[in-house]
């Protein structure tokens, strides 16, 4: 998900339906919209024999061959049955009656959420040991990118050095309008599909796209090109934002084959279909790509994992049930509570924090005070003369050749822009913007743009207040690295709680996303050379979608929950450097869990992390059966043939054997099981160590594991009860296993609850 943009799955039945022939006669004034058409397990393996029992379906409901034909948008073939169609409301209705139809789904649309990285990570290619070598760079996993297209002649997308396309892969390039398979994909960029039907109406107009796009995998829209660079770009050396951050670019699997599935256009607000978003997920299942990475989502509220409308959850329910590691991005509605989306258990959700670099630019007052703007600077030094305006009406001619300083506040009703048009128009020399602390970087150039927070706002305003002559001097930008620079987790990503499943963490992970340098279109606003810097949630989940890569290439036989369980048991709540990573928000604070779920994350240590917390496809049935969803609903999500039956009683919602352990409601002692499995020596103890959150006793049993050659699995219980007599907010700690060399963490987030639902 880009930040400046609010960002925002089925084989085969052969089946005759015998329907009333009267629904194939539509009313001119009943006009057909998109629906998708789930029906579940498929019964054939062959891709052609199920979407010719998806036609005779649409022929038995609309009456001739023809008319099924002009209907159908995409037949889902791979990982699921189903397709999706143009329809009228009550032709959707009259064939959703049909037994063998699961369920029917509205098409809706989603939003996009968007060099010294991997480094910072501790991934370092000089290094002859740790993960990066041992993965050899990832070589030959596949990574599916579902996202707004590809730029093929960047070099980020170079095959140089890299052998075949490996044996497995299914998938294919599609030609299209300035996309020529044979010419722009190679060893490297071996898929590319592009996927838009969903967005016509039956005529095929009105699809919102612009004339400037491609019809095709090529990329206007600058996301898709971006979010793969960061995953698996090729090693580029001397790249830089306005020459900054000068370096080598390269992805977290800088060997890994990349597959792009083209589901996001240049439309007015940049959103993708979700039939089309399902025939993609689809497609990757089928094409066997091993991690599928996803910067897209869509706006509060939040929808439940069985919600008709939450493609998302499906789809990778399906993807994960084949092995398949999906993650996607925790979205760019922070730093409210409760905003993280992509909630599902099974997904791997990433926040974003920023890196140890930075990049302020020196603006020194008359009086030899000097503080340093987060805004970087490509000008040269000047020094102007200072005033001070309260309302962009007041910027005169008298401002002409001066820097102006102003305030905005989330109350104030005059925007940035009423100050930067009256800048322009009375040739001011530049403008200082001084309002709440954004985590955006934008560098200024051309027309000087200086952001600044109120506590340097109200310096410069007392300093113009004291003088009869203000001045002020802007030096260029410097450049800030190491330690002195902390890390945070930005505004802009989203926090939980779950608002959906409160007892399953979120986010997950969090890894670097602010002012991510990566591969762009070569006509993007002040991109340089064909890569330039972007911030949030986006760029942080491909970082992660590489680490996984790596992993997958030293553990090929991890299952995904095993992969995320390893990532976050070894993520750190401190930097590379040690110091604290912060949360910023209204306020500044220590980041916790709902920040940044695990900690940020540890890539050689998650290669390593000694014991791991498994969880399969029946796992997650049982959790949807403990969330109290219908019985149905489950059955469609999970590719069952018939109607999956809950145990009885239904299991506990804290019993999911998840790396963390939530508990939103905590009145009466509870106790909650979790498993372990020993991926490290067969011989080896582990011992507890529990910090527990303030007010909250945590009792576990046993409190020591023996693994041998004939034990590599133990289930451990923890029983947690409260010395809280009222109402809580959520206190944070964690729970340890430890044998001396792996520390195995999980974070605990707890609130009691007296009153349920009673929040003051």
């Amino acid at each position: 998900m880009s930040s400046q943009v609010s960002w925002w799955v089925f084989g085969v039945m052969t089946v005759v339906l015998i329907l009333n022939m009267e629904s194939s006669v539509v009313e001119a004034s009943e006009e057909t919209k998109i629906h998708i058409v789930y029906l579940g397990e498929r019964e054939h393996n062959d891709p052609e024999l199920v979407t010719a029992s998806h036609l005779r379906m649409l022929e038995s409901l609309l009456g001739s061959k023809k008319d099924a034909s002009e209907s159908i948008v995409h037949s889902y073939r791979q990982g699921f049955s189903g397709f999706a169609a143009h329809l009228t409301d009550s032709q959707a209705k009259k064939i959703a009656e049909h037994p063998d139809v699961v369920q029917v789904l509205p098409n809706i649309f989603y939003e996009p959420q968007t060099t010294r990285v991997f480094d910072y990570l501790g991934l370092s290619p000089s290094s002859p040991k740790g993960l990066l070598h041992d993965a050899k760079m990832g070589e030959d996993v596949i990574i599916g990118i579902l996202d707004s297209g590809v730029w093929p002649e960047s070099l980020s997308f170079s095959d140089k050095g890299l052998g075949p396309i490996p044996k497995r892969w299914k998938g294919t390039c599609v030609d299209g309008e300035n996309f020529d398979s044979k010419k722009h994909c190679n060893n490297k960029l071996i898929g590319a599909r592009y996927y838009m039907d969903g967005l016509f109406k039956k005529n095929k107009t009105d699809s919102g796209i612009p004339n400037t796009e491609n019809m095709s995998a090529r990329e206007v829209l600058p996301h898709g090109s971006h979010v793969a660079s960061i995953a698996a770009g090729a090693f580029v050396p001397n790249v830089s934002d306005h020459g900054f951050g000068m370096g080598t670019a390269r992805g977290g699997a800088p060997k890994a084959r990349i597959a792009m599935y083209k589901v996001c256009w240049q439309r007015e607000d940049g959103s993708s279909a979700s039939a089309d978003v399902l025939k993609a997920m689809d497609d990757a299942i089928g094409d066997g790509v091993d991690v599928i990475s996803i910067s897209l989502g869509r706006a509060i509220p939040i929808l439940s994992e069985v919600d008709v409308n939450n493609i998302f959850s499906y789809g990778a329910f399906h993807a994960v049930s084949r092995g398949i590691t999906v993650l996607m991005a925790a979205g760019n509605a922070g730093p409210d509570a409760y905003s993280v989306q992509n909630i599902a258990p099974w997904i791997i959700t990433v926040a974003a924090t920023s890196l140890d670099r930075w990049f302020p630019t020196p603006l020194t007052l008359g009086n030899n005070v000097t503080l340093l703007a987060r805004t970087p600077s490509v000008e040269s030094e000047f020094q102007a003369e200072l005033i001070y305006v309260d309302s962009s009406k007041k910027i005169t001619s008298a401002a002409k050749g001066k820097m102006v300083l102003c305030f905005i506040t989330p109350e104030s009703e005059e925007t940035a822009d009423d100050y930067l048009n009256q800048q322009m128009e009375v040739e001011a020399k530049g403008l200082i913007i001084a309002g709440r602390r954004s985590d955006m970087v934008v560098v200024s150039g051309g027309m000087t743009l200086i952001s600044i927070d109120y506590g340097q706002g109200t310096t410069i305003f007392n300093y113009i207040k004291s003088t009869s002559k203000p001045t002020i001097k802007m030096s260029p930008s410097i450049s800030l690295t190491g330690p002195i620079v902390a890390t945070k987790v930005p505004d802009f990503s989203s926090r939980g709680p779950n608002s959906v499943s409160p007892y399953v963490l979120k986010p997950d992970i969090a890894a670097p996303g602010v002012a991510i340098m990566g591969a762009c279109t070569p006509e993007k606003m002040n991109s340089e050379n064909g890569f330039t810097s972007a911030s949030g949630t986006s760029m942080a989940t491909p970082v992660v979608a590489g680490v996984v890569a790596l992993l997958k290439a030293v553990h090929p036989a991890w299952s995904p929950a095993m992969l995320r369980s390893a990532l976050v048991t070894t993520a750190s709540s401190t930097d590379p450097h040690g110091e604290p990573i912060f949360s910023e928000g209204l306020s500044r604070k220590l980041a916790d869990p709902f920040d940044f779920g695990g900690g940020l994350v540890n890539p050689d240590k998650a290669a390593n992390p000694g014991l791991v917390y498994d969880a399969d496809a029946e796992d997650y049935r049982r959790f949807m059966c403990a969330s109290n969803y219908e019985e149905k609903y489950i059955t469609t999500i999970s590719e069952q043939k018939s109607l999956y039956k809950c145990p009885s009683p239904r299991p506990s919602m804290l019993d999911l054997n998840l790396p963390s352990i939530t508990i939103p409601y905590l009145k009466e002692d509870v106790t909650l099981t979790r498993t372990v499995t020993n991926v490290g020596p067969v011989n080896s103890v582990y011992k507890l160590i529990v910090q527990p959150p303030m007010g909250v006793k945590i009792s576990v049993t046993p409190n020591r594991l023996v693994f041998n050659s004939g034990v590599k699995k133990l289930s451990y219980k923890v029983t947690v009860s409260t010395t809280h007599k009222a109402n809580s907010i959520y206190f944070f700690g964690s729970l340890t296993w430890t044998d001396g060399t792996h520390n195995v963490v999980i974070p605990l987030s707890i609130r009691t609850q007296m009153l349920k639902y009673f929040d003051q």
